[in-house]
């Protein structure tokens, strides 16, 4: 492992928060150096031990690394003649240990026969091959994550990136499905479309967007950003709009909190774009109007990765964005926080904390090793690597 510590560049603005954010202090460790693409990074406990480990969907494998040594295992290899694409890993049913689903086939130029699903049954050493069941699936299969709904029940959603049939974006809607967990885990699952109205749906972010029980999505596509929320009936899902296409839409979308209890969303736009934007909750929102957009950073190359959450420690969240500039020799990637410095989310602190090492495909946020701070683990596509960003902020 190679371990490097980075002393942040910082972009300075005026806080006008009562207490000053912290300056970032992260510890990189790389983990793993001879990764082929890493379309995917997670982190769930995957053994059992109370450790959250790392899982990636690498071009052809799904692999997973044990904490604290970080030592790699083959959860699965070679499950279609094209690469994989996706992974989802969350204890749904309260084992302590997480339940695996993954995502191949990919190729977004066939919208017809593309795609795959598997769900991977364990065996009863962990370390060992999983089994694959394969699934129904639409083409394209892009994204997937596991999504509580309004039974508290733990389903795996999957969207897909284009519509069956599409051509340049353009013909039927994707597709969304849900996949119920039947008792027999090596059966196929029962589906059920939770949308079709969207193009381009690159991403998606499970959230708690009201006061009930049950998890909403955020869907970042070609006509913006979306919240797929409970009817009150409870089995049936809306959808409402929250920004427009001013970038051609967007690719990548988190929700996050500011300091004093505003709500934001973030994204890049447009899909693998230039631009870090950030989505203000409107005053007295009533579930109808756009939200108020600032952009943060116009300078991404190839924006690939983001992350809402409180690495900092202040009770509000920040902004981790990774960027890939792929098939783009001698530009630069990396990944940047963002901090919010003030109430509206008007004035933000840029900090650099990648600066050309990692060519981020994906990246996540998580406590590593237990120490309260959340860590940031990301993977380069170009850079073929897998690493840890410990934090060692001072409070």
């Amino acid at each position: 492992m190679k371990t490097k510590i980075f002393f942040p560049i910082f972009c300075v603005a005026v806080s006008s928060l009562a207490v000053e954010p912290p300056h970032p202090g992260f510890r990189a460790v790389d983990i793993d150096t001879k990764i082929e693409i890493g379309y995917g990074v997670t982190v769930a406990d995957v053994d059992g031990d109370g450790k959250p480990d790392i899982l990636l969907a690498d071009k052809k494998q799904f692999v997973w690394y044990k904490n604290p040594t970080w030592e790699k295992f083959v959860l699965a290899e070679n499950l279609t003649k094209e690469d994989n694409v996706c992974i989802a890993a969350a204890d749904i049913d309260g084992d302590g240990k997480c339940e695996i689903a993954v995502g191949a086939a990919w190729n977004p130029g066939d919208t017809v026969n593309s795609g795959a699903v598997f769900y991977l049954v364990p065996p009863k050493d962990r370390t060992q091959k999983w089994e694959a069941v394969a699934l129904h699936h639409e083409p394209t299969v892009h994204r997937m994550r596991w999504v509580k709904n309004w039974q508290n029940e733990y389903e795996l959603v999957v969207a897909p990136l284009h519509g069956r049939g599409n051509k340049n974006g353009q013909g039927d809607g994707v597709k969304i499905l849900a996949y119920k967990k039947p008792a027999d885990p090596k059966q196929d699952r029962t589906t059920r479309a939770l949308n079709d109205a969207l193009h381009m749906t690159h991403n998606l972010d499970p959230v708690q967007w009201d006061d009930d029980a049950a998890q909403e999505l955020l869907i970042a596509s070609r006509e913006g950003v979306f919240v797929l929320n409970w009817d009150p009936d409870a089995s049936a899902l809306k959808l409402a709009q929250l920004s427009g296409t001013e970038s051609g839409g967007a690719g990548e979308v988190r929700l996050g909190k500011l300091p004093g209890g505003k709500r934001f969303f973030a994204t890049v736009e447009p899909m693998h774009g230039t631009n870090l934007v950030v989505y203000t909750e409107p005053e007295h929102y009533d579930g109808k109007q756009l939200w108020a957009r600032h952009v943060l950073d116009p300078s991404l190359v190839d924006g690939h990765a983001l992350a809402c959450r409180d690495v900092l420690g202040m009770g509000s969240d920040q902004i981790v964005v990774g960027w890939r500039a792929m098939n783009k020799p001698g530009v630069k990637v990396g990944i940047k926080l963002f901090t919010p410095l003030d109430k509206e989310g008007k004035d933000w602190r840029q900090t650099l904390i990648d600066d050309n090492a990692m060519a981020c495909e994906d990246l996540t946020v998580a406590d590593l090793n237990g120490d309260g701070k959340l860590d940031i683990v990301a993977a380069g596509r170009a850079t073929k690597n897998v690493k840890i960003y410990f934090n060692e902020t001072s409070k």
